[in-house]
């Protein structure tokens, strides 16, 4: 395996900005359903997308020691808007290194700094290297690929890619019309 060398911060923030800019992509045209994808919980056990079908689910690629990691506060406050109407999913990732060394400093430093119980997986690739076979979906199948931490990805209750937003979009003002518009009537 060759080593990776890592990006200058300037290449990578420009990656980010130009991927997604000036907020949102979205599909064009309807792509197959997202197949069942299983990401291993922070806390043991697995989440397996199947069960979601039926509600918006917004992933969120997440680091700890990014600029952008107050937005925790924000994904949480979604996850508390939305109960069980919306699932919002953290992704601790590496890939832009800036994530802690373990789960455990990752769980903790989330717990004790933002209080979240939104659901978050273990570290995984999301951009480089073995990506997440829901990373690897998402990119293949829309061309998408995070070009940063904190790039959300929403996917509809019928399990179609919706729309993606970089790191500069906040949670509780661009996704929250997004989740509104698409969750099944009677569910708002």
């Amino acid at each position: 395996m060759t080593p990776q060398r890592p990006l200058a911060f300037s290449t990578l923030l420009a990656a980010s900005l130009l991927t997604i800019q000036p907020g949102a992509a979205r599909m064009d045209q309807a792509a197959d359903p997202a197949p069942s994808f299983q990401f291993t919980s922070i806390d043991g056990g697995k989440y397996d997308t199947a069960k979601w079908r039926g509600k918006p689910v917004l992933v969120v690629n997440t680091a700890s020691l990014c600029g952008y990691t107050p937005q925790y506060a924000d994904l949480q406050a979604l996850s508390d808007f939305y109960g069980d109407k919306a699932v919002v999913l953290a992704v601790p990732s590496d890939d832009f290194n800036q994530e802690l060394a373990s789960e455990a400093e990752v769980k903790d430093f989330c717990e004790l700094n933002y209080n979240l119980t939104l659901p978050m997986t273990t570290i995984a690739h999301v951009a480089a290297g073995d990506v997440h076979p829901f990373y690897a979906w998402i990119s293949d199948t829309t061309g998408f690929v995070p070009g940063w931490n904190f790039n959300k990805v929403l996917i509809g209750p019928d399990g179609n890619f919706v729309q993606a937003w970089g790191s500069n979009a906040q949670p509780m003002e661009a996704m929250k019309d997004a989740i509104d518009a698409i969750l099944p009537a009677g569910k708002a």
